[in-house]
């Protein structure tokens, strides 16, 4: 029988189904890095999510390995690369939470263009202040989104319903305007966009893709949103940005001080940058839950149980 180590916590769909596939699955969700490298060669499988990186030494030791599959869009916790040229495939399984990502993106950018947290903690403070926090309609702004992937299009498809302009961007794709966005280029992103998303995966390419430079090529103020990954975006840049009024508001669910398993960060307040957003009523953080719903959950894990059955070992 084939066998599978499964590193991370995953819903018991994975856990029911893989016997069900002729799989013999092993629970190593408590085992150290150095404890999974003393078993490893004797698995046809790897089911992941973040905990530990699938670097060259594991995949070394896997004499057997056949695929790894990651429950989760993000695949930078695992040596692409050296996996192609072993011959081991990766999955994931994107399509499972790209409907929780969109709906996210879409509630952090309203709550900031109606000032929704400002005017709660005001109003439970006793303060009634309707002037102050007079809001701004997405309907009237153009979102550019850069990365059209399925988190992308699942915001576009989104943004659909209130008449808003949506510029796409997509390094790696063409000829993929669905009818929720405009396949455009970057220099069309930076001259129109009131608002910016981004949907890339965190690559050499995109790591602090986000910075001075980069946001000053921007022709109006604007608005970011990410989503992604947090070391996508610099978050002193971010700090300057809304020191100057570049950028008028943010809404962050990732940070550049997440540690690589996402389940924790390094401390917060030790960075004056963060401490400075904390106290900012135009910048809304959450700990990286925007693909993080009970409905994700179930689909993640359906996905990638689809994709594995449907590999051919």
């Amino acid at each position: 029988m084939k066998k599978v180590l499964i590193i991370d916590d995953v819903h018991p769909i994975i856990t029911k189904s893989l016997p069900e596939l002729g799989f013999e699955t092993t629970d190593a969700t408590k085992l150290s890095r150095s404890e999974i490298l003393e078993i490893i060669q004797d698995y046809t499988g790897l089911i992941i999510r973040s905990r530990i990186t699938i670097d060259k030494e594991i995949i070394d030791k896997s004499k057997n390995l056949k695929f790894i599959a990651r429950v989760g869009a993000g695949m930078e916790s695992i040596d692409l690369d050296y996996c192609k040229n072993k011959g081991v495939i990766c999955l994931n399984s994107p399509e499972g939470n790209r409907d929780a990502v969109g709906e996210h993106a879409l509630g952090m950018i309203l709550n900031i263009l109606n000032n929704l947290n400002k005017a709660d903690s005001e109003v439970k403070s006793g303060k009634w202040q309707r002037e102050e926090n007079r809001g701004k309609e997405l309907g009237y702004m153009t979102v550019g989104i850069i990365g059209y992937g399925n988190m992308g299009s699942s915001f576009a498809k989104k943004l659909s319903g209130f008449g808003c302009k949506v510029l796409s961007y997509d390094k790696y794709k063409t000829n993929y305007s669905d009818g929720f966005t405009i396949e455009s280029n970057l220099d069309a992103i930076f001259k129109e966009s009131d608002i910016l998303s981004l949907h890339v995966p965190l690559t050499e390419e995109t790591k602090f893709m986000v910075d001075d430079d980069f946001i000053a090529q921007f022709s109006k103020n604007i608005y970011l949103i990410n989503t992604a990954r947090g070391p996508a975006v610099k978050t002193s840049s971010v700090v300057n940005a809304l020191k100057s009024g570049k950028i008028l508001g943010a809404a962050l669910d990732v940070l550049e001080y997440e540690e690589t398993s996402f389940e924790k960060t390094k401390n917060l307040l030790d960075y004056d940058d963060f401490r400075y957003l904390s106290e900012c009523t135009n910048v809304l953080f959450t700990p990286h839950i925007a693909g993080w719903t009970n409905e994700s959950k179930i689909k993640l894990a359906t996905v990638l149980v689809e994709k594995i059955k449907n590999l051919q070992l």
